[in-house]
């Protein structure tokens, strides 16, 4: 999976994790220091796969519960069109 930020949104690291805005639309979303993790991951090539390993390393969360997590973050992302998925 390859993930891009779609046309005209820019992300902006702030001190809580992230925000993303939609030049198109004059709106933008803010996302948490998790969040803005693993969608900078992401962006650089990273795997679901890859970031659930990480995560459930990092916290006592299971492998396939952080990999459901990293998907419903794209998932939304990719409804919002703020992200492009190419599989």
């Amino acid at each position: 999976m390859k993930l891009s930020l779609a046309r005209d949104v820019t992300l902006t690291p702030i001190e809580t994790g992230a925000v993303l805005l939609d030049g198109r639309r004059g709106r933008y979303w803010q996302l948490n220091a998790t969040g803005s993790a693993i969608l900078r991951k992401l962006l650089d090539g990273d795997s679901p796969d890859t970031l659930a390993v990480l995560m459930s390393e990092a916290a006592p969360v299971s492998r396939d519960q952080a990999h459901q997590d990293v998907m419903d973050l794209v998932d939304g992302l990719s409804a919002a069109n703020l992200v492009e998925v190419s599989r």
